[in-house]
């Protein structure tokens, strides 16, 4: 592919807005006051729609209580727990069901007789098996998921190549503030002259070193200095037409630490950048030109390989696993309990955090190595970092030819209309 083929048209040509703003985080809101019982209410939501999922998808008749023993093979549904507080391994397993099917019971699984699978805390699944004495379910078959589908919309521009350039926090080396890799970045952006360019946080990390000292030396205060990087940003990149995008991160030391997080807030845009400039939550569903793209900054990926269990431990890839999980589960962040650092309100969870549609594309920046895959015809991109250490990290640009229909009309996704590439800075 030559250079040129990189560059886009900026914004002229180009339109960034919400998937449905009905359910997406606009402005700040009131967190902390979860009731353990709302909670648990939409717990069980999860499991319930989830396994009507199952059900459908895979003909099951219905489902039984998950703990009551039967001398004949039965079908049951629920989410993976664990049966202590250390980390889930294949003989720690548990399936708690439904207050519908099961009165939230659970029960222990026997993973034996399984040739193949993977299994996460919070992940909702039917299984076959049996179960004779009712604390133990001998499992024959396992249900893990089903995706959702494509967005069938006929707003599509198909006209022109999409070209999206995409990069993740922190910005900052680990021995000091200096905006060099950032500029550096800005300098790569101005070349290609992509249509949109998405940042992720963090931006101030609550990991540096300095920040978590106070910025010693530096007479801002947290929002003056992420003002200014973002002014910096907006500027540089006038004369482009770009559209950019902003996620936030709940590292920020600056913003809100609450999943689904609140876009950034920005004052005294220049009214004339206000189109090009779109601040919104984490997580997101954006239509860009009829792409969709799921986008969120929490690191699902690292955490969900951290704690998921898999047979065999060979033969199968295991970043496009905890993509697929994702996908799978409908939400940006299926795993229960969560990770320390993430801070989840699950009343706004339930609106803002579920996927309507599989995306197009998902962006899932990481620590984890960077990657592009096609995860079922969904294009996933791990970026990488910008910097990594007291060195630069990566960064990730694609472009998406116009969408060709198949033969039924359908939408199975860009993955074959899309090129992408993890660059190094």
């Amino acid at each position: 592919m030559t250079t040129n083929t990189w560059q886009g048209c900026g914004s002229e040509n180009c339109t960034v807005e919400l998937y449905d703003r009905d359910n997406a985080v606009t402005t700040n809101f009131k967190y902390m006051f979860q009731k353990y019982t709302d909670k648990a209410h939409v717990l069980n939501d999860i499991i319930e729609d989830l396994g009507y999922e199952l059900q459908n998808a895979n003909l099951i008749e219905n489902f039984s209580h998950v703990a009551l023993p039967l001398q004949e093979t039965i079908t049951v549904a629920g989410r993976v727990c664990c049966d202590g507080n250390g980390r889930m391994n294949s003989q720690s397993v548990m399936l708690e069901g439904s207050v519908e099917t099961s009165a939230g019971k659970r029960v222990s699984l026997l993973l034996s007789n399984l040739k193949e699978y993977s299994l996460f805390p919070g992940q909702t699944i039917s299984v076959e098996g049996m179960n004779s004495t009712g604390a133990k379910l001998v499992v024959n078959k396992l249900y893990e998921g089903v995706l959702l589908p494509f967005n069938e919309s006929e707003d599509i521009d198909t006209n022109k190549p999409l070209h999206i350039m995409t990069t993740a926090g922190p910005y900052f080396t680990s021995d000091n503030l200096s905006l060099n890799p950032l500029m550096d970045f800005l300098q790569v952006l101005i070349k290609e002259k992509p249509d949109v360019c998405i940042f992720f946080g963090p931006f101030l990390d609550g990991r540096h070193e300095q920040i978590l000292n106070g910025m010693d030396g530096m007479d801002a205060t947290y929002e003056e200095f992420f003002q200014t990087i973002i002014h910096t940003i907006i500027e540089r990149t006038t004369p482009l037409k770009t559209q950019l995008v902003f996620v936030p991160s709940q590292r920020d030391v600056h913003h809100e630490c609450v999943y689904p997080q609140p876009p950034y807030q920005i004052t005294d845009i220049p009214k004339q950048q206000l189109e090009r400039v779109h601040f919104v939550s984490d997580p997101s569903t954006l239509n860009i030109n009829g792409v969709i793209f799921g986008l969120t900054a929490s690191d699902i990926l690292f955490h969900l390989g951290a704690e998921e269990i898999s047979w065999p431990v060979a033969g199968s890839d295991r970043l496009a696993r905890l993509c697929k999980h994702t996908l799978t589960q409908h939400n940006y962040y299926p795993l229960y309990p969560p990770a320390d650092e993430m801070n989840i309100d699950y009343e706004y969870f339930e609106q803002f955090a579920k996927m309507q549609i599989t995306p197009d594309v998902l962006i899932l920046p990481s620590d984890l190595r960077f990657f592009v895959k096609d995860v079922a015809g969904c294009v996933c991109i791990n970026p990488g970092r910008l910097t990594k250490g007291q060195a630069g990290g990566t960064y990730c640009k694609m472009v998406i030819q116009p969408r060709t229909t198949n033969k039924t009309g359908s939408n199975s996704g860009v993955a074959k209309e899309t090129k992408a590439q993890i660059i190094k800075l």
